[in-house]
């Protein structure tokens, strides 16, 4: 076969599907076209394989066919802007929708803490049946600042990271069971509560306060989202709405288990505050205002980023062709 009297015939066969696969935006009949072509050159192209092997024309046409598949199959979206949709957008999204019930979670933390830190604290009897008098005076005046630094911050703070991650998956992917965040949440509080109290009978309530607040605004506000976005699925099997109870499951699970990636990164930061900044010799203010502007970068992407992102009619879940394929229901 005379591979140049192919081209010369194909020329413009093949320059039309080059421009037609350079073209931003394609109508029906060009889209049509495309395939036409792409059929048609491909056809070319196993000719020219067949007769003569691998040839320079059999390579340029190769790679025309190449970009014109992409056209018509799609190419993966750029990592890069991958990652800033769901920084700016879907995880923003996804936390606004949690942002009542996160409230709700912070403020039933804090109670049942206070209320089981005044029992112990108002009951000598109950103190005592916490460890004996020396024990929880070393705790106070030793053992509470110590944790903080007896080990190397590095592996501590990586070892409060893996350990506050873990919890916030826990809480997210086991919300569906509608018992598992109660009792995170119960014991998160009768945690802080009973340490709160012990703290509070030695008269170290300034260390205590001093200590959590570092690395605990950011620390503990992860826990309340991860708590919610747990609560959030359960309470989508419970009353999907209008939608299936499969899908409505579906859907919040896919928007809300993003939140439990962000929390990774958010729980990061709050274990090198806790592992690097909560133990250093800084002033309090300092220490106290970089676990404050922590806060604020998770709050703000609650609150503001996802506010808009909310208003564009973002939810946090998968777009439509990666969600996959969806039930038709009328109304």
């Amino acid at each position: 076969m005379d591979l140049d009297a192919l081209a010369t015939a194909r020329h413009d066969d093949w320059e039309r599907l080059d421009v037609l696969s350079r073209r931003p935006r394609l109508d029906g009949p060009a889209a049509d076209e495309l395939i036409e072509r792409y059929q048609a050159a491909a056809s070319d192209l196993s000719l020219v394989q067949a007769t003569a092997g691998s040839t320079a024309l059999g390579d340029r046409l190769s790679v025309s066919l190449a970009r014109a598949r992409l056209r018509f199959t799609g190419a993966p979206e750029n990592p890069l802007r991958q990652l800033a949709r769901f920084s700016l957008v879907g995880l923003p999204a996804a936390l606004y929708r949690v942002r009542w019930l996160t409230l709700a979670v912070a403020v039933a933390t804090f109670v049942v803490a206070a209320l089981y830190a005044l029992w112990v604290a108002g009951d000598p009897r109950v103190l005592a049946n916490l460890g004996s008098e020396e024990e929880l005076r070393a705790l106070a005046e030793e053992g509470f600042v110590a944790y903080y630094s007896e080990n190397p911050a590095a592996s501590f703070a990586g070892s409060v990271w893996t350990n506050n991650a873990w919890i916030a998956a826990q809480c997210v992917a086991f919300g569906i069971t509608g018992v598992w965040v109660p009792y995170v949440v119960l014991q998160n509080a009768q945690n802080l509560g009973l340490t709160a109290a012990v703290m509070f009978a030695y008269d170290e309530a300034d260390t205590f306060f001093l200590y959590i607040a570092p690395h605990g605004l950011l620390e503990l506000t992860c826990v309340f989202v991860a708590a919610a976005a747990g609560l959030r699925i359960f309470w989508a099997w419970v009353a999907p709405g209008p939608r299936t109870r499969g899908a409505a499951l579906a859907e919040d699970a896919r928007a809300l288990f993003s939140v439990a990636i962000g929390l990774v990164f958010f729980l990061l930061v709050a274990g090198l505050i806790e592992g690097f900044v909560t133990p250093a010799p800084w002033p309090w203010p300092v220490k106290i205002g970089i676990g404050v502007l922590a806060m604020a970068w998770l709050l703000v992407m609650m609150l503001v980023l996802g506010r808009r992102a909310h208003r564009a009619g973002e939810t946090g879940d998968l777009a439509a062709f990666d969600a996959g394929a969806r039930r038709v229901v009328s109304g």
